[in-house]
């Protein structure tokens, strides 16, 4: 019997090895692989090794204490919001990875979506950026106030898929098991319990949108983003295993939470509360009160964990300038030390410069625009004081006055 060879790597057939026909030549397994990798790159061998990555960094390094740890590291404050977070975000890729080692094949794992509540600088971004940045998977970060139902002047809810993928540079398999932060979503509230006769173009509408691809399921999408035509090219991206956190301030929830106290009861035969009693906070909030908030209650029980983040106190703003790795104070005092300056602040300009950001209302997000105002006219003639310290006091931020220039001492050369 003639045994047959492959026409391109002269290999004999074999069980391992079959050979493929075709119009008097042939082809083996191993050269159909060959060729796939050249056509398509290795993609097996690539999304293989970034599992492995991501399970390592889950299993070996990233505990639910290392994680609110890392946190603590660039978050200050904020305890119990780190420590639900960091529970969420080992139980979602614990669930991903190591589902496969459990007996019970039935029971299937929820995803562990995040509610993050808490006032305008708080930390909610921050928590979900550090958050992607240990596990190194992509991030996406979208605005809620931005989304209409389709069909609608503005941006397809579909349309925070497109950034995912762009966030892992084009890598779909990648981003299937990456995160997804939407702020402002309590911009999406319907103004009442009621439903609306008429159309609710950015509220009710964008949260019925939102259900499908927090929840779990196939989407296709414009890969550059943008409204679906037809006849248009499309990528298939499965929403299961990305992790939704999302974010808001909740303006007014507090009166719903005062409601709730009886803190507004009217009428004869009630005692009036007294200023001593406990102010009603967004540890309180229950998922009742996010639907009197105007949350629908689908949307609500696909974002199982709540997490409350307390207003930024002045110590909290004056830790906030200095404590974290990537603090505002070490950021600026890197940056002069490139010209040869040393920078120092007093306490009591830390302390102008917190007061001034809580009058402002602005968190800790408006710490960088005041130290901007006051550090842009000395820096601009940085270059020319190499060689010396530049002391920030507190004139310096409350009345704009120059600040202390000391001459370091020259060293003698031996």
């Amino acid at each position: 019997m003639i045994k047959k060879h492959c026409s391109f790597c002269d290999a004999t057939e074999s069980e391992v090895n079959p050979l493929i026909a075709g119009n008097g030549v042939y082809i083996c397994k191993n050269c159909v692989s060959s060729a796939y990798k050249i056509m398509f790159g290795d993609t097996t061998v690539a999304q293989t090794e970034q599992d492995k990555e991501l399970l390592e960094t889950v299993n070996n390094l990233m505990t639910p204490k290392d994680l609110n740890k890392f946190l603590g590291e660039y978050i200050i404050g904020q305890e119990r919001a780190r420590k639900l977070l960091s529970v969420a975000v080992y139980n979602h890729y614990k669930r991903i990875f190591k589902t496969h080692e459990l007996k019970d094949k039935e029971t299937e794992i929820a995803k562990s979506n995040v509610l993050l509540i808490g006032p305008t600088g708080s930390g909610k971004t921050l928590m979900a950026q550090t958050i992607a940045k240990v596990l190194n998977v992509p991030i996406a970060i979208a605005d809620a106030t931005s989304l209409t139902e389709a069909g609608y002047v503005g941006e397809d809810v579909e349309n925070i898929l497109t950034k995912l993928i762009q966030a892992a540079d084009g890598d779909v398999e990648r981003a299937q098991k990456g995160i997804i932060f939407l702020d402002e979503v309590d911009k999406v509230a319907r103004m009442s319990e009621n439903r609306s006769i008429t159309r609710d173009v950015s509220g009710e509408g964008v949260q019925q949108a939102l259900l499908k691809i927090i929840e779990g399921s196939s989407v296709n999408i414009p890969p550059k983003g943008g409204r679906k035509h037809p006849n248009q090219e499309f990528t298939s991206i499965d929403t299961t295993n990305i992790l939704f956190i999302c974010g808001g301030a909740f303006d007014g929830l507090e009166e719903i939470l005062k409601r709730k106290q009886g803190n507004n009861v009217l009428g004869f035969g009630h005692e009036k509360k007294t200023k001593d009693e406990k102010k009603p906070t967004f540890d309180m909030v229950e998922p009742d009160d996010l639907v009197h908030f105007g949350l629908i209650p689908e949307l609500i029980g696909r974002l199982p964990i709540i997490a409350s983040l307390n207003e930024i106190t002045e110590e909290d703003m004056i830790r906030i300038l200095t404590e974290p790795k990537n603090s505002l104070t070490k950021q600026y005092q890197k940056l002069f030390s490139i010209d040869n300056v040393t920078l120092n602040f007093e306490e009591e300009a830390l302390l102008a410069i917190a007061k001034k950001s809580l009058k402002r209302k602005t968190g800790a997000r408006g710490l960088r625009a005041i130290l901007e105002e006051n550090m842009i006219d000395i820096m601009y003639e940085l270059p020319e004081y190499s060689g010396y310290e530049v002391l920030i006091t507190k004139e310096v931020i409350e009345d704009g006055a120059e600040p202390v220039y000391i001459k370091k001492p020259t060293q003698k050369i031996a």
